[in-house]
């Protein structure tokens, strides 16, 4: 009873600890997550040692489960909050840079990784795979405080919640393409449309019959099952699909936008039960991000991962954008927007685990590789994308 006692202790002063870091980032215009990132890394094993973590290769595969979870949940309360109608007129665009965007990305962090580590071609596009991936929390948190212009926030809230299905697909062939003899391109590609063709099947059903039950009888039941039931409905919508082998994480973010696209009476405590859950996900995933790194790793590739997360944000994601968003109905000063706000987080650092999982050499180096990567990445893009999109003339007179 001491040990639980002392556990919900703990997890209540972190808890606190990440409400002031949060209050502390906002003061200074960095993106939360950064400082939970450094939280974890302070008092973990290879700080001051508070919690145990990080030496052993099991806590790979918990930080796994806890960013599979904690994406899931924010990928659910992104499409509640966002809807099918708020996203329609851009789905084109958020599809475009949902894909060929990701691909592009990858495809030159990829090259620029291989160059820089000296990774054979399949590593370098693995790591570009990893970083591809853009992050939801980050992505939503920023946009609605933003006085970005409407059509830009909903193609980027959009892309934020495509993308993580694609970059995590990306990742797992690449993987299969190094380990496993005889596996090949043909294979890669019937696995994307299996994957993403049950995903697509399984959100849109669950959200459906979701949506039309918490129409129908939403009025009947007391309001904490209603939120009980929306938590069910992501759940259920997940799992269904990796369970037939889909992606858990399209269908998770369909079933969302989905629930958000009908008119319900508890739709004000719904959003704002799901927006409490994806920052506790947020908060717990960042922290336990931060307490798998070991810094002292960090210092022998610093150099080259700050020249990767450079090369990221100024070439790959602009390059990949302007290309995506071609035939778009896009200013040239909107796709610049468009192309430094490819945000990254936690996601990219939840995918690098999966590797080290997998036993993939060299799998280690390259979570240290992505984790200080999408740090500096987040620093330099998320302090500035407001600070541009102003330059640039593409922000609205209020926020959304």
């Amino acid at each position: 009873m001491i040990e639980d006692a002392q556990l919900i202790l703990v997890a209540g002063g972190l808890l606190v600890a990440a409400v002031l870091v949060s209050v502390v980032a906002d003061r200074l215009r960095l993106p939360a997550l950064v400082l939970f990132l450094v939280l974890g890394m302070v008092i973990g094993s290879d700080g001051i040692g508070w919690i145990d973590f990080g030496g052993d290769p099991g806590d790979y595969e918990f930080t796994r489960l806890i960013g599979s979870i904690a994406v899931a949940l924010i990928l659910f309360e992104g499409g509640l909050a966002t809807g099918f109608q708020q996203i329609r007129p851009v789905l084109r665009p958020a599809i475009a840079l949902a894909t060929l965007g990701t691909v592009g990305t990858a495809a030159v962090a990829g090259v620029a990784a291989m160059l820089l580590f000296d990774f054979s071609p399949l590593q370098g596009l693995l790591v570009g795979a990893i970083v591809s991936a853009s992050d939801g929390a980050a992505v939503f948190a920023i946009l609605r405080r933003s006085k970005l212009r409407q059509r830009l926030a909903c193609t980027l809230e959009g892309e934020a919640g495509l993308n993580d299905p694609v970059a995590v697909l990306l990742v797992l062939a690449l993987i299969e393409l190094i380990l496993t003899p005889g596996y090949d391109g043909v294979d890669a590609v019937l696995f994307f449309v299996q994957e993403l063709g049950i995903g697509i099947l399984v959100g849109v059903g669950v959200g459906w019959l979701a949506a039309k039950g918490l129409q129908r009888f939403g009025a009947l039941l007391p309001q904490g099952l209603v939120l009980v039931a929306s938590f069910a409905a992501a759940a259920l919508a997940f799992g269904l699909a990796g369970a037939l082998h889909g992606s858990g994480f399209m269908a998770v973010y369909l079933a969302g936008l989905a629930v958000g696209s009908v008119k319900l009476a508890d739709r004000p405590s719904l959003l704002a039960f799901h927006d409490g859950l994806g920052s506790v996900a947020e908060i717990g995933l960042f922290l336990v991000l931060g307490l798998l790194v070991d810094p002292g790793q960090l210092t022998s590739i610093v150099v080259e991962a700050a020249v990767l997360a450079l090369v990221l944000a100024f070439v790959a994601r602009p390059l990949a954008a302007m290309l995506a968003t071609a035939l778009g109905r896009f200013d040239v000063r909107e796709r610049l927007a468009l192309g430094w706000a490819g945000l990254r987080g936690g996601v990219p650092v939840v995918l690098a685990t999966f590797p080290v999982i997998a036993g993939v050499p060299r799998s280690v180096e390259f979570f240290n590789i992505v984790f200080f990567a999408v740090l500096v990445s987040t620093v330099v893009q998320g302090t500035t994308l407001e600070a541009l999109a102003r330059r640039l003339g593409v922000v609205e007179s209020s926020p959304r």
